[in-house]
């Protein structure tokens, strides 16, 4: 086979991909450890409000077992601090009661119905609810996950154990598979376009926006739904994140000081739950129909550290690639990215890492930022307090166990 030149190639991918249409947002939704729902949890981001609360027995999702088991396993835990999702029917609050009464209800997982609440959320604000059979073929969903529903796994395996097989739901396995999100996302709206789900640890919701966001630039689908959901506050993620050492463990008697990314004092991650989920819409179709435009997604940049299942390199040359990538597909330059959302777990190792990273390359302020590490200082530092400020092009990063990582860059919307 002869060898075609590198020109012609650079060539070729130059022309297929400045052809490519143009994804913006159109509709954003929420649920997270701060309430239901974007203005809500926007308004309390600002004010400094924290969704961490210390985690109670009642937490652990441990129906399984008796009460002196329960209370065994509690106390067993390094790591006593969690950010879930307030359940009720006050405002802001998850009402779970909403979704059990739908016919699906014995096959939907706390992870899914969060993402059912956060697609509606966002497809209502993209007024995009359409009835005919073209627009919803022309409709996807990129939503996925992380872990999924880890508390029927363990109510499941006692069962076995206990040689119940015969007790064992229907259910079990549709209620744990994390492409359920999105299969049950399409089924209520009629969504015939790609049904997609990424599973990419603490990336996951970046890539299945990236993900989708490609799938618009293709041709593949006009308007996708896209985003992450989680639901992962019980004891066996508990135990196996502070197996690994991942977790906060000095601050359980003060749990809203315990999430403190960039400062000194960092000591582990919080494990907390919810879903965003965005409209993403070719530009020309969001033209077309009026909708409002949010913003305009740039740049995707995906990349693999090869090195450690947890640890980044000291260099921070994987995320360094992402972010790059990112850049560099958005033909936009280093210094005219505004705005930096960091990854930032609050572990001691992976806040510096990613902090030279982005060196070598700011809003919402962050919370419990007391005693700021000296690695950040410079040309750029982490917002002490919530400021006004022009942003035109923000980059935001997911960094995953297993040195997954990816990059998304934003900017204002098209004129």
């Amino acid at each position: 086979m002869a060898k075609v030149p590198s020109l012609f190639i650079s060539r070729r991918l130059f022309s297929s991909v400045s052809s490519l249409r143009r994804v913006v947002v159109t509709g954003l939704g929420a649920v997270t450890p701060l309430g239901c729902g974007v203005d809500l949890t926007w308004q309390r981001l600002i004010e400094g409000k924290c969704g961490i609360r210390a985690i109670r027995p009642e937490d652990l999702r441990l129906d399984c077992v008796d009460e002196t088991t329960l209370a065994y396993t509690y106390e067993q835990l390094s790591s006593k601090v969690a950010a879930p999702v307030p359940r009720g029917i006050g405002e802001g609050e998850f009402n779970e009661e909403a979704f059990l009464q739908s016919k699906d209800s014995k096959s939907i997982s706390p992870f899914i119905a969060y993402a059912l609440r956060a697609a509606d959320e966002a497809l209502r604000d993209a007024n995009w609810l359409p009835n005919e059979t073209e627009k919803k073929e022309r409709t996807g969903v990129s939503i996925g996950g992380g872990i999924g529903s880890i508390s029927d796994i363990l109510d499941a395996s006692k069962l076995i154990i206990e040689k119940r097989i015969r007790r064992l739901s229907p259910f079990f396995v549709p209620r744990i598979l994390i492409n359920m999100a999105s299969g049950h996302v399409s089924m209520k709206y009629g969504f015939q376009g790609p049904n997609h789900a990424a599973v990419t640890a603490c990336a996951t919701g970046a890539h299945s926006i990236g993900d989708a966001t490609r799938m618009i630039m293709f041709g593949d689908a006009d308007v996708m739904v896209a985003g992450g959901t989680e639901s992962s506050i019980d004891a066996l993620s508990i135990a196996g994140f502070s197996r690994l050492r991942a977790l906060s463990t000095n601050y359980n008697t003060k749990p809203e000081a315990s999430s403190r990314p960039f400062d000194c004092d960092r000591d582990g991650f919080v494990i907390g739950e919810g879903a965003g989920v965005m409209v993403l819409e070719a530009l020309e179709h969001a033209k077309q129909r009026g909708a409002k435009i949010y913003a305009e997604v740039r740049g995707y940049g995906m990349s693999g550290d090869a090195y450690h299942i947890t640890q980044p390199q000291n260099d921070g040359k994987g995320a360094i690639l992402a972010m790059r990538r990112a850049i560099d597909q958005s033909g936009l330059h280093p210094n005219e990215i505004d705005y930096v959302n960091a990854h930032a777990t609050s572990t001691p190792l992976g806040d510096a890492i990613e902090a030279n990273a982005i060196k070598s390359g700011i809003a919402p302020g962050t919370l419990n930022l007391e005693k700021v590490d000296p690695v950040f200082e410079g040309a750029y530092a982490p917002l002490l307090h919530a400021k006004k400020m022009p942003i035109r092009a923000a980059l935001s990063n997911s960094f995953g166990f297993g040195g997954t990582n990816a990059s998304l860059l934003f900017s204002s919307p098209p004129v």
